[in-house]
């Protein structure tokens, strides 16, 4: 068997869990055909760098797969035919990453700072009822 990343790009006009769902048959495909689904990841609603069939923004999946040959042809043809899919891309690779991908690393990344931001504005570090405007910090 052999190691593949799968990229799934989705219409914008789906909800998430319809895109849930659409994975979930997929991971099915795939176990059925004697492979597993290691790592799924959803990136959420994307903007796409050119219009594609008419729509500037997708749904984004990453899922890495370890299955045969022929099991990933017999899911790309499902693919083709769906036409909640607007494109996806399947690159096999030498070993899978388990960690958390470029993209999804960076969200996180992003939400933790915003938590930090929100949190520094929430505290009582500095207690302006102290100072008056205009007045100076300074001893006199």
């Amino acid at each position: 068997m052999a190691y593949y990343e799968h990229i799934l790009i989705t219409r914008p006009d789906i909800s998430p869990a319809q895109v849930d769902t659409l994975v979930e048959t997929i991971t099915d495909q795939i176990t059925t055909g004697g492979g597993k689904v290691t790592k799924t990841e959803y990136w959420g609603l994307r903007n796409l760098a050119y219009r594609v069939k008419k729509n500037r923004k997708a749904h984004y999946s990453l899922l890495n797969i370890d299955a045969t040959s022929a099991t990933m042809q017999e899911v790309e043809r499902q693919l083709r035919i769906n036409e909640e899919v607007l494109r996806f891309m399947t690159v096999r690779v030498e070993a899978l990453d388990n960690e958390p991908s470029v993209i999804l690393a960076r969200r996180e990344k992003e939400e933790k700072k915003a938590k930090a931001r929100a949190d520094f504005a929430r505290s009582d570090s500095f207690d302006d009822a102290d100072f008056e405007i205009g007045e100076s910090m300074e001893a006199e």
